[in-house]
């Protein structure tokens, strides 16, 4: 039998690992939402917390998975960031997860495609938005504006631009200019309600 040459095995490494990864995601996210991790704050602090120095480490991990997964509730990870690391260092954790997070999706669904955001999303959520990829550079300023404003479920359309024409180069440029203003307004309006709310922070 021929062995496979370096560059098919190279290359069927590299198609291995997003796999992998993903399971690995997974399966991380699946154990840190059965121990309630991922819907608490006052858990996830303790969890973060109790890991030590690796602990900032860890919660941008969670910040990734928080995005590549989209049923995990990303304001409780948001929160926390500001809660546990301060609101300096909180915000940085948590755009470098969020970025790091969003850069992945783009890569996912522009390998996987439809039939992969049909298997996470609902139809009509997909029918909602698609008709903005009609023309891309519509679509690129919807989707500009979208990442700013927190107000459109980002996670999704981050899965949607990995589907579109639009250049990665061009994508990661909108994400890393476009999400402090968002994470900076989503973590504060957090923060006040929580502090409003239970009196934490």
């Amino acid at each position: 039998m021929k062995k496979p040459s370096r560059e098919t095995a190279f290359t069927i490494i590299l198609k291995t690992l997003p796999i992998i990864g993903m399971i690995f995601t997974v399966v991380f996210v699946v154990w840190m939402w059965k121990t309630g991790i991922l819907t608490s704050q006052e858990k996830m602090k303790a969890f973060v917390e109790g890991i030590g120095p690796m602990g900032a480490f860890v919660f941008v991990i969670i910040q990734i998975a928080q995005v590549i997964v989209p049923f995990i509730p990303g304001g409780v990870s948001c929160l926390a960031g500001v809660l546990i690391f301060g609101p300096v260092a909180g915000f940085i954790y948590n755009y470098i997860g969020i970025c790091i997070g969003s850069l992945i999706v783009f890569l996912i669904a522009r390998h996987y495609g439809r039939p992969l955001m049909e298997r996470m999303f609902s139809k009509k959520l997909i029918d909602r938005y698609s008709k903005w990829t009609a023309e891309n550079d519509r679509f690129a300023k919807f989707f500009t504006w979208a990442i700013v404003l927190p107000v459109a479920p980002d996670d999704f359309l981050c899965y949607l631009a990995g589907t579109t024409d639009m250049k990665f180069g061009k994508y990661t440029l909108i994400i890393l200019l476009g999400k402090p203003p968002a994470i900076a307004m989503y973590s504060l309006g957090l923060t006040i309600l929580f502090k409003k709310l239970f009196g934490i922070g």
